[in-house]
């Protein structure tokens, strides 16, 4: 199992004490210092059933630079968010639990965590 983190964020921290607690097996990942591939996106956003419109931080400045709260969600735009977001690693919400059951998932809520935590994985 791996976690995508930033550590200045509150939610990662959070996810983290709760891995910890749930005795789970993990390895970090600094995605800001590691960005992820576009291969990796791919991959990650296949294993959450998400497209990459879903797991962007619309709100942060480089969004509102490149505007992409007026970019289309579209599968014409697909790989356009895909490359901006292995680009601006900050765009990536946080944090991201992929576990080794080939599933992952977006772990800002505890719930989600120890979703991840209950399945063993």
């Amino acid at each position: 199992m791996e976690i995508w983190v930033n550590p200045a964020c509150s939610k990662c921290r959070s996810a983290v004490e709760l891995l910890d607690e749930g005795g789970v097996s993990y390895t970090v990942r600094r995605y800001l210092d590691d960005p992820p591939s576009e291969e990796e996106l791919r991959d990650v956003l296949a294993r959450l059933g998400l497209e990459p419109w879903d797991i962007t931080r619309t709100g942060e400045a480089v969004a509102k630079e490149l505007g992409i709260k007026e970019w289309p969600r579209e599968d014409a735009a697909r790989e356009r968010w895909i490359a901006a977001l292995a680009a601006h690693p900050k765009l990536i919400q946080r944090p991201i639990i992929t576990a080794d059951d080939g599933t992952a998932v977006v772990a800002r809520t505890d719930e989600a965590v120890r979703g991840v935590v209950s399945s063993g994985s």
